[in-house]
C-alpha cells in the first residue's frame, strides 16, 4: 500500500499532470468562450490551433519549446490555408497529402522536437481536409487556426514566468524517483531468493528509464539560461542536487559483486539481509527526497543511517570467527557508507546553509555533457536515401496515407474517416516493434473507452455533469499521453464521445464508427510496418553492440590510466561514465524491441541478452574500482597487465563486430603474457587483484559472446 500511495503522490505532483492541465486550459478555453457568443465553430478552429502548437510543448529549455511553437504556428498556418484550398480538388489534395506525409515525417531526423512539430502539421492537414469550407472561408479559417496556436503559446510562456522552476524540479524529482527504484532493485541481489538472471534484467530495464531521466534533467539544466548564464539560489541548487545525484547514481552502479558467490559464503549470516535492508533504508530517504522537490515542499530529513552503518560493521567484524574471510563485505560497507555520504550532500543541500554552496564546474565544463542538435539542412539532404531508417519511415507515412486516403474516398461510410489517417500517423512508427506495441494499445484503448462512453451517456443524461466527465477524461488523456498511451487512448474516447454528443451526433454511431476507423488505420498501419520498407532491430543491433563496446574501453582505459599513475581528470572521467550508460541504455532498448519483433526476425537473443548482463557487470566492477583508483591511491604497476588483456579482449570484439582500429576510443593494446604477480600481502591489494582478475574474465566472456554474435 505504501508503494501504491507514493506513486499517486509522485503522479500528482508530476510533469504529466501539470501537462494535462496546461493542454485542457489550453484547448477547451477558447472553444468555451466561444460558446458563450454563439460562436462554436470558431471556438474549434480556436481549439485546433491550440491543440496542435501543445503538440510541440514537450519538456526541455524554455526557448527551445518557445521557438518550437513559434515555428508550429507559422507551419499550421500555412498547411491549413494550402489544405483549404487543395481540398477543393480531390486529385491535388490526394498529391498534397503524398507529398507533406513524406516532408513532416523527414523531421525526425532533427530530433524529437521536430519530429513533434511534423506531427503538428500532418494533425492540422488531416483535420482540415475534410472541413466544409469555402474558398473565401480558407484564409480566415487559417487564422484562427493561427490565433488558437498563439493563444497557447502565450499561456505556455505566462506560467513559466509565473513558476519558472516548476519544470526542473518536476523533472529532477521524477529522475529521482527512478534512481530510488533502481536501488531497490540492486537490493533484490542480497535477498537469497531472488533469481539472479530475472534481477539482472529487471535491473538493465530500469538503466534504461534512468538514463532518459538523466538525459531529460540534462537537456532541461545544461541547456537553460535561467541555470548556466543567469543561475540563482533556487537554479544553483537544483543543478547541485543532479551533479550529486549522478555520482551517488555511479555509487550505486558501482556496489556490483560476485552474488551467487556471496551467497554461498554468507547464507548462514544474517549480514546479507542487513544489507539489503540498509539499501531500502536509502532508496526511501532518496525518495523522500525526491518528492520534496517535485511537490516544492520543505525537506524533513528522516533516519540517521550512520547508527545502523555501525552496527552493520560489528556484524561483520564478527565474522572473523568463522574462519572465512569478510573483506569483501568490508568493502560493501565502505561502498554503503559512500553511498550514505553522497545521500547526505544532497540533504545538505537543503539546510539553511544551502545558498551560500556554488557550483562546482563551470557552465561551460557542464554544457560538455548534453548533445548538440545539428539543424543544418544538408543533415535532411543526407536522409535522402533508403540506407537511412527515417527516409523508409517517410516513404512508408506518404504511401500508406494516401492509401487511407484513397480507401476512405472510395468507399465512404461515416463523416468522420480522417479518424482513419489521424490513426495512422500516431500508430506507425520507424520501427516495426514500436508500431505493432502503439497497434495493440491504440486498439485496446478504443475499445475499453467507448465502453466506457457509452455508460456514461446511457446513464447520466444531464449536461453539466456529462461535462465534468467530458474535463475529467481531457485531463487524465492528456496527463497519460507520455507516460502510458493506452490509460491515454482509454481516456480519449469517451471525452471525444461526450464532445461529439454536445455536437448534437448520435453517440452509438459514433462509437461504432470510431472503433471502425480506428481497426482500419490499424491494419493499414501495422500491415505497411511489415511489408513495405520493414526496419528490424536486429539489424540495428550490431551498431548498438559496437557503441557500447567502444565506450567500456574507453571507460576501462581510465581505470588502466589510474593504475599507472596518470592523473585523469574528473570531468574527463565522468564523460566517460555518461557515454557508457547512454550506450549501453540504448543497446538494452533496441534489444528490448527486438523481443516484441516475430520470432524468424529475432536473431542471436540469447547471446545478445548475456552480452547486455556481461556488460553491466563489467561496467559495475570498473566504477566500483575507479572510485578508490581516482582518489589518488596507489598500487602496485603489475596490475596493469590484468587491465591490458581485459582492454585487448574489448578491442577483440570490436574487431569482430567490423569496428575499424581508427575508431576505438584507445590506442590498440598488446597484451602483455601472463606472468605470476608477486605476492601481495595487502588485503586491499589481494582484493583489488580479484577484482581485476574479474574484469578481465568479463572481458573474455564478452570476447567470447561477440565471436558468436559476428559468427
Amino acid at each position: 500500500m505504501k508503494k501504491q500511495a507514493r506513486e499517486v503522490l509522485y503522479f500528482l505532483f508530476s510533469q504529466y499532470l501539470s501537462d494535462g492541465l496546461r493542454i485542457t486550459v489550453g484547448v477547451l478555453f477558447p472553444a468555451l468562450i466561444a460558446a458563450q457568443f454563439n460562436q462554436f465553430e470558431v471556438g474549434l478552429s480556436l481549439s485546433l490551433g491550440a491543440l496542435c502548437v501543445s503538440i510541440t510543448d514537450t519538456p526541455g529549455p524554455v526557448q527551445h519549446k518557445r521557438n518550437a511553437m513559434l515555428l508550429c504556428n507559422i507551419t499550421i498556418f500555412l498547411v491549413a490555408i494550402i489544405t483549404g484550398f487543395a481540398r477543393l480538388n480531390p486529385f491535388i489534395l490526394g498529391a498534397e497529402i503524398l507529398l507533406f506525409s513524406f516532408f513532416f515525417s523527414m523531421f525526425m531526423v532533427y530530433g524529437p522536437r521536430a519530429a513533434a512539430l511534423g506531427t503538428a502539421g500532418l494533425v492540422v492537414m488531416i483535420l482540415t481536409m475534410d472541413a466544409a469550407l469555402k474558398p473565401e472561408q480558407v484564409v480566415p479559417h487559417a487564422l484562427l487556426i493561427l490565433g488558437g496556436g498563439t493563444w497557447y503559446m502565450v499561456l505556455s510562456w505566462l506560467l513559466f514566468q509565473i513558476r519558472p522552476y516548476r519544470q526542473a524540479q518536476q523533472t529532477l524529482g521524477e529522475c529521482i524517483h527512478e534512481v530510488a527504484r533502481f536501488l531497490r532493485l540492486k537490493a533484490a541481489f542480497y535477498q537469497p531468493r531472488t533469481n539472479l538472471e530475472d534481477a539482472y534484467q529487471k535491473l538493465v530495464a530500469q538503466q534504461i528509464v534512468v538514463s532518459e531521466k538523466q538525459d531529460a534533467v540534462r537537456e532541461l539544466l545544461f541547456k537553460s539560461r535561467q541555470f548556466m548564464k543567469e543561475p540563482t539560489g533556487q537554479s544553483r541548487l537544483l543543478v547541485l542536487t543532479f551533479v550529486d545525484l549522478v555520482d551517488l547514481y555511479e555509487q550505486i552502479t558501482a556496489t556490483h559483486y560476485d552474488y551467487g558467490s556471496l551467497r554461498e559464503r554468507f547464507a548462514g549470516t544474517p549480514v546479507l539481509k542487513e544489507i539489503s535492508d540498509l539499501i531500502l533504508l536509502v532508496a526511501d530517504q532518496l525518495d523522500a527526497i525526491g518528492f520534496s522537490i517535485q511537490a516544492n515542499i520543505r525537506y524533513g530529513r528522516t533516519q540517521d543511517l550512520n547508527p545502523i552503518l555501525e552496527q552493520l560493521k560489528t556484524n561483520i567484524d564478527a565474522l572473523k570467527d568463522t574462519g572465512g574471510s569478510n573483506l569483501v563485505l568490508k568493502k560493501i560497507l565502505v561502498n554503503l557508507r559512500n553511498l550514505n555520504q553522497r545521500l547526505h550532500n544532497i540533504q545538505e543541500y537543503y539546510s539553511e546553509a544551502s545558498a551560500k554552496k556554488t557550483f562546482g564546474s563551470s557552465p561551460a565544463e557542464f554544457s560538455k555533457f548534453v548533445s548538440r542538435q545539428d539543424y543544418d539542412l544538408k543533415l535532411f539532404r543526407n536522409n535522402l536515401t533508403f540506407s537511412s531508417n527515417t527516409f523508409k519511415h517517410s516513404f512508408r507515412v506518404a504511401l500508406v496515407c494516401l492509401a487511407g486516403f484513397l480507401i476512405t474516398k472510395l468507399f465512404p461510410y461515416g463523416h468522420h474517416s480522417y479518424w482513419v489517417l489521424l490513426t495512422i500517423i500516431v500508430i506507425l512508427k520507424p520501427a516495426f516493434s514500436l508500431t505493432k506495441k502503439r497497434n495493440y494499445e491504440r486498439i485496446i484503448g478504443t475499445l475499453a473507452g467507448g465502453g466506457i462512453g457509452i455508460l456514461i451517456l446511457h446513464f447520466i443524461q444531464d449536461r453539466t455533469a456529462q461535462f465534468v466527465f467530458l474535463l475529467f477524461f481531457m485531463v487524465a488523456s492528456y496527463s497519460f499521453q507520455r507516460r502510458n498511451y493506452v490509460v491515454s487512448v482509454i481516456f480519449m474516447t469517451p471525452f471525444v464521445l461526450i464532445l461529439f454528443n454536445f455536437l448534437g451526433a448520435g453517440s452509438l454511431n459514433i462509437v461504432q464508427e470510431r472503433i471502425i476507423d480506428t481497426l482500419i488505420g490499424c491494419a493499414i498501419a501495422f500491415s505497411a510496418s511489415y511489408f513495405i520498407l520493414p526496419s528490424w532491430e536486429a539489424d540495428q543491433l550490431q551498431k548498438f553492440l559496437k557503441e557500447t563496446l567502444e565506450a567500456n574501453t574507453a571507460y576501462l582505459q581510465k581505470l588502466s590510466d589510474a593504475l599507472t599513475g596518470r592523473q585523469v581528470g574528473t570531468e574527463e572521467y565522468k564523460l566517460a561514465r555518461k557515454q557508457v550508460y547512454v550506450s549501453s541504455a540504448n543497446l538494452s532498448a533496441a534489444f528490448q524491441r527486438m523481443l516484441s519483433e516475430p520470432k524468424r526476425k529475432q536473431k542471436n537473443a540469447k547471446e545478445i541478452q548475456k552480452f547486455i548482463i556481461l556488460n553491466h557487470i563489467l561496467t559495475s566492477y570498473v566504477a566500483n574500482l575507479a572510485t578508490a583508483l581516482l582518489q589518488g591511491r596507489n598500487h602496485a604497476p603489475e596490475n596493469q597487465r590484468t587491465v591490458k588483456r581485459a582492454l585487448s579482449n574489448l578491442q577483440e570484439s570490436m574487431k569482430k563486430l567490423g569496428a575499424l582500429p581508427g575508431n576505438s576510443p584507445a590506442d590498440t593494446v598488446t597484451p602483455e603474457p601472463a606472468a605470476a604477480l608477486p605476492a601481495v600481502t595487502n588485503p586491499d591489494e589481494n582484493l583489488l587483484k580479484e577484482q581485476l582478475m574479474f574484469i578481465q574474465k568479463v572481458s573474455t566472456d564478452i570476447r567470447r559472446v561477440t565471436e558468436t554474435i559476428a559468427a
